[in-house]
């Protein structure tokens, strides 16, 4: 955090009070399950986003990001009001929900630095949002159980933003351990437990360059055809809330319901519920190779059912399949571009990332970003 300090105090002229530091987040199986009231297997990473603070007089706050010396002023009575395409859209959008629960917010000065790759399938939103929240909880001891910070988030983007997000990206930033992935159920909001991460493998994140923007994509029509789908069922099957609730053998007897689209919209969330506790059971167990093998089934289901994949992330993983060291790979996160998943054994990294590079450059002609991914801590602050 000492380079953030230091350098809110050369631009703004004091020292801030407060630092928020959260994580980004890699979602390893569970695609589109968290507003399904499914289950996840996610991690935190080492990227992080900081966010410095300071209370000041008047009504209006500065902010700063210090990766792209961008400047942005606002002011508090002007927070409901999002500006298109601005990154402070998430900073007032905290201002606003904590404004809702009755939690006012004086005027600041913030600065933000950040390590996670925007619109790439990383969260760095959450990760923006949260470091923000765990900013504000420290300079204006505003005290919230670290559940309800991640509605917060969450409302940002689903209320103020218009994006029907589940909790998966605040959840993963903020309970995030070091060298395990969690498993969260996102009925009762909890993490159930962690699973260790194999010691011998490593999650590489092959970034397709393909920008995604979930807001104006086909995110809410996916959302939409989710809950048509458990709708249907449930009109027969009352103990139905959401496709959480359906089995495989449940949506085939129902399949006529449904039309052809919304079956196979749900035939990857309920597939990927099921993918989620294999994988557990698969690492408890040391089973590497079965577990990487339901990475290649989860983007397979992308591709034939949900639909949210593209050429470039396919071929990042159709070159997985070709690579020696790479025990399984899919696209993670909402997907319609950004980042893919590789679980590759640390002996192979250094080649594998080598002849990935190589081989989506010669076909696609961009240079893939890829990132070798440390599983990290979740969201900290600290008041200096």
């Amino acid at each position: 955090m000492n380079e953030i300090i230091e350098k809110f105090a050369a631009h703004f002229g004091k020292a801030p009070l407060a630092v928020g530091k959260a994580p980004g987040r890699l979602e390893i199986l569970g695609n589109h399950t968290d507003y399904n009231e499914g289950f996840v297997l996610s991690a935190a990473v080492s990227q992080n986003t900081e966010f410095a603070i300071l209370p000041v007089e008047g009504n209006r706050c500065r902010l700063l990001d210090l990766k792209r010396d961008n400047k942005v002023e606002f002011s508090l009575d002007d927070i409901e009001n999002p500006v298109p395409g601005s990154w402070a859209n998430y900073i007032k959008g905290v201002i606003s929900r904590l404004a809702k629960r009755g939690i006012a917010v004086s005027a600041f000065d913030g600065a933000v630095m950040s390590t996670v790759p925007i619109s790439a399938g990383m969260s760095s939103s959450a990760a923006l949002e949260i470091s923000f929240c765990y900013a504000l909880k420290d300079a204006f001891g505003i005290d919230l159980p670290p559940t309800e910070w991640a509605r917060v988030g969450q409302e940002v983007e689903n209320e103020y933003l218009g994006l029907k997000s589940g909790l998966l990206d605040q959840f993963s930033s903020i309970f995030g351990r070091e060298h395990e992935l969690i498993l969260s159920d996102f009925r009762s909001n909890e993490v159930m437990r962690t699973v260790k991460m194999p010691s011998d493998y490593l999650l590489i994140v092959a970034n397709s360059m393909i920008k995604h923007n979930l807001v104006d994509s086909e995110y809410n029509n996916r959302r939409r055809d989710c809950e048509a789908a458990a709708a249907k069922i449930a009109a027969s099957e009352p103990s139905v809330k959401t496709l959480r609730d359906v089995s495989t053998a449940m949506l085939e007897q129902y399949r006529e319901l449904m039309t052809p689209r919304e079956y196979r919209r749900a035939c990857h969330v309920v597939g990927e519920n099921e993918r989620v506790f294999q994988a557990v059971e698969y690492l408890d167990h040391g089973r590497i190779n079965e577990f990487g093998q339901l990475l290649f089934e989860s983007h397979r289901s992308s591709i034939e059912n949900f639909e949210n994949s593209c050429p470039e992330l396919d071929y990042l993983i159709e070159l997985a399949q070709s690579i020696p060291g790479c025990a399984g790979a899919r696209l993670s996160g909402g997907g319609f571009g950004g980042i893919s998943i590789h679980l590759v054994e640390k002996s192979n990294a250094d080649d594998y990332c080598r002849r990935l590079s190589t081989g989506f450059k010669i076909r696609t002609g961009l240079e893939p970003e890829i990132i070798r991914c440390t599983i990290g801590a979740g969201a900290t602050s600290r008041k200096l």
